[in-house]
C-alpha cells in the first residue's frame, strides 16, 4: 500500500478532480493537506481520505511539512507528496527534501520554477531559448533591450503561464520602467527576454524515472500573451487528430534534451517520474525555442482534452504515474479543443450574454461540455474569462471550424 499526501489548497471543483483521481486508486492510502477544513471535504470523499491535516498557508514548505511529519506519525510512513498547482511545486519539494520522500527536489523543482535558472540550465545544454536576462535594475534592463533590441518580454522570476507578463514595444515604455512599483531590483528581480514572433504550441510529456513514454501536445490559438495584452480577445486551445504531425515529431528531440537537462542527474530516480508542461514557439523559418516548463499538469482544459482526444481519464493515469511509477501510453483517436468566453466593455460585471442558443445548435454533436457566462457574474480576474466549451470530434478540421464558431457566436459584455 502507497501512502499518498496531495496537498488541494481549498476543495474546488478542479482540484478535486485530482482528489478523486487518487481516491480511486487501487493500492493506495490517501492524506490531504488543504487550508479549507476537514468539512469543507466532499461527501463523496470522506470515507476515501484516510487522514486530513488543516494548515494556513499550504504555500508555505515549513507547514506541510509539519503537516506530512503528524500524518506519517498518524497513519505510517508517506512514499509520495504531490499537488497539481504550479505554485506549490518548490513547497512541496522542501517536503521531500526535509522527510526523505522520494520526487522531485528542491534542486530539480528549481530548475523549474526559477524561469532565469531554467533558460541556464537550458542554454548549457545546447536547447535553443529565447535570448534572457535576469536583470536587478533599471541600467540593467536598459542594458539587456541595447543589446537585443525591442520588444522585450518582462515578467516576473518565478512567473506563473503569463500572469503579470507584459511586453515593452517603445521606447517611452522602457522609460516607464523607471517607477518605482515596477522598476526590478535585488528584492525584486525581473526576467526579460527577446520577443520572440513565433506561433506557440505545447508538448505535455509524460517522463517514468527519465524516460519519456508518451507525448501529446497543443496549439494556442492565439498566443497567451496576445491574450493578456487583448481582454477582449476570445481564444482556444487546439489538440489535433494527427499525433504523427511533423509539427509536434520534429519538436520531440528538444523536448528530449530540454527535459533531461532540467531533471538533471536525478532524472533516473523518482525524481524523473512526471508529467511536465512544455510552451514552445514555432518560428516562420521553422526553428523551434522552448519558452517556458512547468513540472505539473497542464491547465487551460488541457487535461481533459488529452482525455477526450486519447479515449482516456488523464486524471486516474495521473495519479497512477505518481503513487506507482507506472503509466500505459495511450493512442490518440480524436481531435479536441477548448474556447475560452471573454467579455467586452470596461465594467466589473458580466451584463449581457448573446448568441449562446445558436452556438449550440451550430456545434452539434461535437460540443462536449459549455459552461455559460452569467449575467450579473463578477469579472473574472484571470485570463481564462467566465466560462467556457470544450469540443471533441474524429477530425481536426471540425474542431477547429467549431471552436471558431463559437467564439464569434457567443459574446459576452462587461458593464
Amino acid at each position: 500500500m502507497v501512502h499518498v499526501v496531495f496537498v488541494a489548497p481549498k476543495f474546488l471543483e478542479n482540484t478535486n478532480r485530482y482528489v478523486r483521481a487518487f481516491a480511486r486508486l487501487d493500492g493506495v492510502r490517501l492524506s490531504v493537506i488543504s487550508e479549507d477544513p476537514q468539512e469543507a471535504i466532499p461527501t463523496d470523499l470522506k470515507d476515501r481520505i484516510a487522514g486530513h491535516y488543516q494548515v494556513r498557508n499550504p504555500l508555505d514548505g515549513a507547514q506541510l511539512t509539519t503537516a506530512t511529519r503528524a500524518i506519517a506519525a498518524s497513519l505510517g510512513r508517506v512514499d509520495r507528496i504531490t499537488g497539481a498547482l504550479e505554485q506549490l511545486q518548490i513547497p512541496l519539494a522542501q517536503v521531500r527534501d526535509a522527510l526523505g520522500i522520494e520526487g522531485i527536489d528542491g534542486e530539480v523543482a528549481r530548475n523549474f520554477r526559477d524561469k532565469d535558472r531554467m533558460k541556464t540550465v537550458l542554454r548549457a545544454a545546447g536547447v535553443p531559448v529565447a535570448a534572457s536576462a535576469l536583470v536587478r535594475s533599471y541600467g540593467e534592463l536598459r542594458a539587456f533591450v541595447e543589446r537585443v533590441g525591442l520588444p522585450v518580454i518582462v515578467k516576473p522570476q518565478a512567473g506563473l503561464g503569463t500572469r503579470s507578463t507584459w511586453r515593452i514595444e517603445r521606447e517611452e515604455d522602457l522609460t516607464a520602467m523607471q517607477r518605482p512599483e515596477v522598476c526590478p531590483s535585488a528584492h525584486r528581480p525581473l526576467q526579460v527576454e527577446e520577443f520572440v514572433r513565433a506561433r506557440e504550441h505545447t508538448c505535455e510529456t509524460v517522463t517514468v524515472r527519465g524516460e519519456p513514454v508518451w507525448r501529446s501536445g497543443t496549439r494556442y490559438l492565439p498566443t497567451p500573451l496576445e491574450v493578456l495584452e487583448t481582454p477582449w480577445i476570445q481564444y482556444c486551445v487546439l489538440l489535433p487528430r494527427e499525433a504523427d504531425d511533423p509539427t509536434w515529431t520534429r519538436f520531440a528531440p528538444v523536448n528530449t534534451a530540454a527535459l533531461a537537462a532540467l531533471f538533471g542527474r536525478s532524472a533516473t530516480t523518482a525524481a524523473g517520474t512526471a508529467l511536465t508542461h512544455m510552451e514552445w514557439f514555432l518560428r516562420d523559418d521553422g526553428s523551434m525555442l522552448v519558452n517556458e516548463v512547468g513540472a505539473r499538469p497542464p491547465g487551460v482544459h488541457i487535461m481533459p482534452l488529452m482525455s477526450l482526444a486519447h479515449g482516456t481519464d488523464l486524471f486516474a493515469d495521473w495519479a497512477e504515474l505518481i503513487a506507482h511509477d507506472r503509466f500505459a501510453p495511450k493512442p490518440r483517436v480524436r481531435a479536441a479543443g477548448a474556447a475560452f468566453f471573454r467579455g467586452q466593455g470596461h465594467g466589473r460585471h458580466v451584463v449581457s450574454v448573446t448568441g449562446v442558443d445558436e452556438a449550440v445548435r451550430a456545434a452539434g454533436d461535437a460540443l462536449v461540455e459549455m459552461r455559460v457566462p452569467k449575467v450579473g457574474m463578477a469579472r473574472a480576474e484571470g485570463y481564462e474569462g467566465e466560462g467556457s466549451a470544450i469540443v471533441s470530434a474524429t477530425d481536426t478540421d471540425t474542431v477547429r471550424a467549431t471552436l471558431k464558431l463559437l467564439i464569434e457566436r457567443v459574446q459576452v459584455r462587461y458593464g
